[in-house]
């Protein structure tokens, strides 16, 4: 796809680091040339110094000719002036990032009267992304699939857990029948695994299935399954206030520390129902007083990466139990935290890089297949795509037993009119079913590509 984009921050960067290694032709467009130029030096793109709401700049981009135009500069309103802009020069598909509260109320609106395919705001994806994870404890990551009704949850395997040392095959039937093991993580590798494969203590397990399943795969498991009853929130930024709109909704009880006087103000109106304690999150004095000792989750969300690591630290040390999630905004720090043990990380730009990505991958994918949603996960060497079936496929018909799958594949879901079933080797696709499939191999297009010529 010909795609530009607007503003090279960190989101930005990110984003053109992604779609240019997977093959799309890329123009960046910032006002700062000394961006341009590593941008220019260091991927294989186009750059153009200048201000992406102008016409005369958008044309020399290609702006005709796009298919795509992403604005993520740091003004909300430069990048919707963009996006209007770019469709009414070029018709093509538009993103914009919007920050501000102001315009949520109006965001429809907004996406329908400028004709935009995606407006995205990064503390708001990032809020859901941390509400999921405090709505089911024990996961380390949620993703969902079939409009949210099948799941793609991972968590890491302990020593006491029912799974450790046991072969797929071996599995109780109580919990096989609940979801499908889909990838194992251990160390650098990455397994597709079959019935003959052993789960160890420390592996990373990715199961796929209907929300209800998982939830309860969770509680055979012995593990927390249902959502945390209170919460501490250090930081009253848009992702503290999104996260805590959230989890008041869920009935759950929320505190808030936010040093600025002011925004604590602003925030005793916006949720009355939250206690919005005026004062430092690092002092632990007052957080043992406002019983961080017996809190169920600790959400660490300041704007210093150093600060939110060593706050989760130091309630991990001194309430185990608690669901940690700690915001980070540098993700070269990923293989030291990985070591910490530290809950659940959220990296903020990748949050927002990865909706635009995973649009793009959609858009991409259906303009010649029937993929509906395709996720990268494990860097990238392992995909899960759900495709739609479609009249006369070789695959409809069949147990999935008698199907040839080539190596690497796995029929994790299939969801026939809204039921989602964790298919067995009895199960049949029909005509028009969703199916979910994880694989190691790149490049399928259609679910026919699964089957072995």
């Amino acid at each position: 796809m010909r795609i530009i984009v607007v503003g090279c921050g960190n989101v930005g960067m990110t984003l053109t680091q992604q779609l240019s290694k997977e093959g799309h032709n890329i123009t960046v467009i910032e006002e700062k040339s000394s961006v341009v130029q590593a941008v220019v030096n260091n991927l294989d793109v186009l750059g153009i110094v200048g201000n992406g709401a102008s016409y005369s700049i958008m044309k020399d981009a290609g702006i005709e000719s796009a298919d795509l135009m992403i604005a993520v500069t740091n003004s909300d309103e430069l990048n919707l002036l963009c996006c209007l802009i770019a469709k009414k020069a070029g018709n093509c598909h538009t993103i914009a990032r919007v920050r501000n509260p102001v315009y949520k109320k109006e965001i429809n609106f907004i996406k329908e009267e400028l004709g935009l395919s995606l407006v995205i705001n990064p503390e708001e994806a990032a809020a859901v992304e941390a509400g999921r994870l405090l709505k089911l404890p024990s996961a380390t990551k949620i993703e969902t699939f079939a409009r949210g009704r099948a799941e793609l949850v991972r968590l890491v395997i302990d020593d006491n857990s029912r799974l450790r040392d046991l072969a797929l095959r071996d599995i109780p039937s109580d919990l096989k029948k609940q979801v499908i093991i889909a990838v194992v993580s251990r160390g650098n590798d990455v397994f597709i695994p079959d019935g003959n494969f052993i789960i160890r203590s420390g592996d990373e397990i990715t199961i796929i299935g209907p929300s209800s399943n998982t939830t309860s795969f969770f509680k055979k498991l012995g593990l927390p399954a249902v959502k945390v009853h209170s919460s501490i929130i250090i930081g009253g930024g848009g992702t503290g206030y999104y996260l805590a709109k959230q989890l008041i909704a869920l009935g759950i009880k929320v505190t808030i520390f936010e040093k600025d006087s002011s925004r604590c103000k602003e925030l005793t109106d916006l949720l009355p129902q939250a206690l919005i304690i005026n004062g430092d999150g690092t002092d632990k004095d007052m957080l043992l007083e406002e019983g961080v000792m017996s809190t169920e989750s600790f959400v660490a969300l300041t704007n210093l990466d150093e600060e939110n690591i060593m706050l989760s630290m130091y309630v991990k040390s001194i309430n185990p139990k608690a669901k940690l999630i700690t915001k980070v905004h540098r993700v070269n720090y990923g293989e030291i935290i990985g070591s910490l043990n530290i809950g659940s990380v959220l990296y903020p730009k990748n949050i927002t890089a990865d909706r635009i990505v995973q649009f793009v991958r959609g858009k991409n994918a259906s303009q010649d297949s029937n993929i509906e949603t395709l996720y990268k996960m494990n860097d990238d060497r392992v995909e899960a795509l759900e495709f739609i079936v479609r009249q006369g496929s070789p695959v409809v018909g069949k147990p999935l037993v008698d199907l040839k799958l080539k190596k690497g594949i796995l029929i994790a879901c299939i969801s026939h009119y809204g039921e989602i079933i964790s298919p067995s080797g009895e199960s049949v696709i029909r005509d028009g079913d969703s199916v979910i499939v994880v694989t190691t191999r790149t490049g399928l297009k259609d679910i026919n590509d699964i089957l072995e010529n």
